[in-house]
């Protein structure tokens, strides 16, 4: 193997099961990698789950290499989460690309669709910053590829652009100063070099040991209160499966699966078919789970089979998931899709009009498959979407390229502030869309998004010190202050951003703020800021105490 100068679809598919346990086990790490001191550092979750839905098993893992890169970055492509999520998939995509219709690749051939993968990687940031994964990606590519003449093998390949790649890590403090700040490397490139390292050990034939497990991938503890004797289920149960078409059955060529999408939709909701080959998946959300199973069965047998009771989960048992507000089949001229977490904030946007709720938010980033089921939900020929976290946009974005039955319309809110005061000032009256978009992102540029939580370490931000367990306020993405009180915190943020003036300030309370201390503080804020009008509700968003609109 060590001597091989050609690569096939198994030894690629394998290569990437490699990438994605290495980072599955350094993930933490690349977690702790976060420029703030703020409890939201995901970017190796994001990136993991990314890699890894494209490492799960295919039909034929004997396939030309063509179709086995281009069957793993269909699959990134729909579990890409949170913007290294999304650059990476793109990556894997460029690659695919520079793959395609090969029946395997020699080191040439593969520079070639590594070059593809930083193209297209760059092409899916409309700023690109240097600094990044990106920047990681494409010297490691430009230096291995520099090297050909002199790279007798993969294995020589791989080694030099690992070493590049770390290199290139070591560099992005030079390139951006919030990295050098916090005296941290860039988290996106850390988790590509993990995933290279992985890649070339599984070349190699090396073993990786699995991971530790998040806490997202332990076992559920469910609180039996919440679904008692006398219960109904009102929200029915989110199915998923992966289900072997059979020859025994059907003609498994010429099987239409439409015909279970159509029994799909007429028993359940939120449904997603997938067919690859003779492997269907679904989800869908019924009231009649073993219906499905039955309907499923005359064609096929399961190779997986999930079956949640989303009363559970509605009732606070695990993650909150995806809501619809508005359950209407007419289909409507125009729909809103916004994303948050936290009872009061998803209360707060249903009152405002939401048609649908993708839960989701800082340190919780939904997958492009997520805003895909909610595009079908809400059953409209022109969707505008919120993001209302940076690092949800580009998810957003790519699922609104790849979805055909609408127009989709990303509103580039960064901050569930701007999200709130655009969304508030939405009106479809004119029937315009690319207007009213641009008029949303216009009120969204105008807002002042505070927020307000503890520092999960200490360090020297901007000239401010910060101690680990202090408090920290942030601004528009700085941080502006720390002390050692949640309220002088509040009130120290508020004048950093002049909140006097303001006409109105939103005071967004968390989980975790206290209702007392609340009511305190914005009787503060009321008297020192007597022109501007205080508003407090209690939004229960998890990461921050509290959240301060500045409009």
């Amino acid at each position: 193997m060590n001597d091989t100068q050609i690569l096939n679809g198994t030894m690629y598919m394998n290569m990437i099961r490699g990438g994605a346990a290495n980072l599955n086990k350094n993930r933490v790490a690349v977690n702790e990698l976060n420029v703030f001191p703020v409890p939201d550092g995901d970017t190796g979750d994001n990136m993991f789950m990314t890699i890894n839905s494209g490492a799960v098993n295919l039909e034929n893992e004997d396939a030309p290499i063509g179709e086995i890169s281009s069957e793993i970055a269909h699959r990134m492509l729909l579990g890409a989460r949170g913007n290294s999520g999304v650059i990476l998939s793109r990556i894997f995509a460029g690659i695919a690309n520079g793959l395609a219709g090969c029946s395997d690749a020699d080191i040439p051939t593969l520079a070639h669709a590594l070059e593809c993968g930083t193209d297209e990687a760059y092409k899916s940031v409309s700023s690109p910053v240097e600094g990044t994964i990106l920047t990681v990606c494409r010297e490691s590519v430009q230096y291995a590829n520099s090297k050909l003449k002199d790279t007798p093998t993969l294995k020589k390949y791989f080694e030099n652009l690992f070493t590049e790649a770390q290199n290139s890590l070591e560099r992005t403090p030079s390139l951006l100063e919030e990295l050098a700040q916090a005296g941290v490397v860039d988290s996106g490139g850390a988790g590509f070099l993990f995933i290279v390292d992985g890649m070339k050990n599984a070349l190699n034939n090396e073993i990786i040991p699995d991971g530790e497990a998040s806490s997202s991938d332990q076992p559920k503890n469910i609180d039996f209160s919440l679904f008692t004797e006398d219960s109904e289920c009102t929200y029915g149960y989110c199915t998923e499966l992966l289900l072997r078409l059979q020859s025994a059955k059907v003609d498994v060529k010429s099987f239409d699966e439409n015909i279970i999408g159509d029994f799909l939709n007429k028993v359940g909701d939120s449904v997603v078919l997938v067919r690859s080959g003779s492997i269907v998946k679904i989800h869908v959300h019924t009231k009649a789970p073993g219906d499905i199973l039955n309907e499923c069965q005359k064609y096929g047998e399961f190779l997986t089979v999930k079956t949640e009771n989303m009363q559970l989960q509605h009732n606070g048992a695990a993650k909150p998931k995806n809501i619809t507000l508005k359950t209407e089949n007419i289909r409507k001229s125009f729909a809103s899709v916004v994303c948050c977490n936290g009872k009061g904030m998803m209360d707060l946007f249903s009152s405002l009009g939401a048609d649908y709720i993708v839960d989701g938010g800082q340190s919780m980033n939904p997958s492009t498959e997520d805003f895909l089921c909610a595009f079908d939900k809400v059953n409209a020929d022109k969707i505008f979407v919120f993001p209302n976290n940076k690092n949800i946009i580009l998810a957003a974005k790519q699922a609104g390229s790849m979805y055909e039955k609408s127009e989709v319309y990303i509103v580039n809110t960064k901050t569930v502030g701007e999200g709130y005061a655009a969304f508030s000032m939405l009106d479809t009256s004119s029937g315009d869309a690319t207007a009213i978009t641009e008029e949303l992102n216009e009120i969204a540029s105008n807002v002042t998004t505070g927020m307000v939580c503890r520092s999960t370490k200490s360090a020297r931000i901007d000239g401010i010190d910060i101690v680990k367990g202090d408090y920290i306020g942030i601004a528009n993405g700085s941080i502006v202050t720390s002390t050692a009180d949640c309220s002088d915190t509040v009130k120290a943020l508020c004048e950093k951003v002049k909140a006097f003036e303001s006409d109105v300030l939103i005071v967004l309370c968390g989980e975790d703020s206290k209702s007392d201390e609340a009511d305190a503080l914005c009787a503060h804020l009321q008297k020192k800021y007597p022109k501007t009008e205080i508003i407090m509700l209690k939004a229960d968003q998890p990461v921050y105490d509290y959240i301060l609109i500045f409009e």
